[in-house]
């Protein structure tokens, strides 16, 4: 009678990868499950050090997978906008707020976790606002290049600026304990940015 439980490489399953962390972890963010490093380690059948040194901490884990699904979200809604005459941005992240809001899980983190959520994708040391910023610039490039945006300001102080009205509408629940309000901030950018 065997003495040891077989493990993942006697049973014949295939070892979990970096890549299927990732994947369970998008899962469980999109289902509205809270992430946990030790329930995640268990279920991929690695140690939670080995866990840890493919993704981080949980923070470091919650903005890889929002990230992505921000980058997924900011693309499709922009090239839903091509035909589109005027300003693309202030849609586009009008769009990106209403979706994340009415993802389950996205809607579960922000509301339940605002000010975590706040501190994670505000502070440029946690990864996501730089990119977030590199993006939003990016984009706002492209509505200056083809005539749909003219402003003063330099296309960084613009995406900046951007960024921090569309932010602080998501974030209403700790900035200012109200729910956040995604239509005010696509009308307050539509009047800022503007041809």
């Amino acid at each position: 009678m065997p003495t040891s439980k077989p493990n993942s490489r006697t049973s014949g399953r295939q070892r979990a990868q970096p890549a299927d962390a990732y994947a369970l972890a998008r899962r469980k963010y999109l289902a509205g499950q809270r992430i946990d490093l030790g329930q995640l380690a268990e279920e991929l059948g690695v140690n939670r050090v080995t866990l840890y040194r493919w993704v981080g901490s949980r923070d470091v884990l919650l903005v890889e997978v929002i990230w992505r699904l921000t980058e997924e979200t900011l693309t499709r809604e922009w090239e839903k906008l091509a035909n589109v005459r005027g300003p693309r941005v202030p849609r586009m992240l009008g769009a990106y707020l209403r979706d994340t809001m009415s993802q389950p899980g996205a809607r579960h983190f922000l509301v339940t976790e605002n000010e975590r959520a706040m501190r994670l994708f505000t502070l440029a040391s946690h990864g996501f606002q730089p990119r977030f910023l590199a993006a939003v610039r990016y984009y706002l490039s492209l509505d200056i290049e083809t005539g749909r945006i003219s402003s003063p300001l330099a296309v960084d102080d613009l995406a900046y600026v951007t960024v921090r009205i569309a932010e602080s509408y998501q974030y209403l629940p700790t900035i200012a304990g109200a729910a956040p309000d995604p239509d005010t901030a696509e009308r307050v950018l539509t009047a800022l940015l503007r041809a």
